[in-house]
């Protein structure tokens, strides 16, 4: 995809012919479509650079995590168990449950980010006035300059709302990883940035993922541990975790045309706080999104 047409360029001046004016309505007619792309999403202009993760194209029976989450697996009595460290199904107090391990894709999960030069100033400034939180970051691309330096880009991310807060409160109760197919001289200082206080303990970037024969950039979660009992993934992309269908949880894309977006505080903790008092999680993701069926349809086998 083509690079987005700077402000300047859209908004010409008035024209003195008709020629001129047909060829300002043109434009105006391709920055619309171009702007309706950015508020569903779907121009990471980071993946087109190379630096964010791949974005595989999702068919349109895909049912990610819903805006409310299922009622049916909302259990008051579960709610009013504290989250911590709990014992397992015996109840003897001798043994404890391992630890609950969440781990979080970066792009359009946790944060919408494009490279900032190709960012028209009014999409960007509506996104701000509408209330998402931003900055802007200089990031080492694997292009090289003429010279042979590295090429700087310069992004601007968009938070998710609510990121610092889930975070925090997901901290409390799960280890956190962050696993992302972007380049770590994207991804590194992206983090730094939205994870001040550590909270992740592990950090894993794009040569941590697997090529499959249906995939590249897979996650294989079994890099973490053996034993995935206690183990989830959230992803926009569910094919990040075709190895693992039953420890995902695949979310809703963000993008900066969702400023009241509320999957993370509202949706995503909520089920991370149950999830946490399960001794298996496999069953429960399993019976909530049936992902080995979904990508049978696609052609990938999956076992349950």
């Amino acid at each position: 995809m083509g690079e987005l047409p700077q402000a300047g360029e859209v908004y010409a001046p008035p024209p003195r012919s008709l020629q001129l004016w047909k060829s300002l309505l043109n434009w105006l007619a391709l920055f619309f479509q171009i702007f309706l792309q950015i508020l569903r999403g779907t121009p990471q202009v980071l993946s087109y650079v190379g630096l964010g993760g791949a974005r595989p194209f999702l068919s349109p029976d895909f049912k990610p995590l819903p805006v409310a989450d299922s009622p049916e697996f909302r259990d008051p009595a579960a709610a009013a168990v504290e989250i911590s460290a709990v014992v397992d199904g015996d109840r003897d107090g001798s043994r404890e449950m391992k630890r609950f391990t969440v781990v979080l894709d970066l792009d359009e999960t946790l944060v919408c980010a494009y490279e900032t030069s190709s960012l028209p100033a009014n999409v960007r400034n509506q996104a701000i006035e509408a209330g998402l939180k931003w900055f802007e970051l200089e990031c080492i691309s694997s292009d090289k300059e003429c010279e042979g330096k590295p090429k700087i880009n310069y992004v601007t991310v968009f938070e998710r709302p609510g990121l610092r807060d889930f975070l925090e409160q997901l901290s409390g109760f799960a280890d956190l990883v962050l696993f992302t197919a972007g380049l770590e001289g994207y991804a590194r200082p992206l983090v730094d940035r939205i994870d001040v206080e550590n909270r992740f303990y592990r950090r894993l970037y794009r040569p941590s993922t697997s090529s499959t024969e249906y995939r590249e950039h897979v996650k294989d979660l079994s890099c973490l541990s053996k034993d995935l009992c206690r183990t989830v993934i959230v992803d926009n992309n569910p094919f990040s975790f075709l190895l693992q269908p039953m420890n995902g949880i695949p979310c809703i894309p963000f993008s900066a045309g969702q400023p009241h977006d509320d999957q993370l505080l509202e949706v995503l903790l909520p089920l991370l706080k149950q999830l946490s008092q399960q001794n298996d999680v496999r069953p429960v993701l399993y019976e909530k999104f049936h992902m080995p069926e979904w990508f049978q349809k696609h052609g990938i086998p999956c076992s349950r």
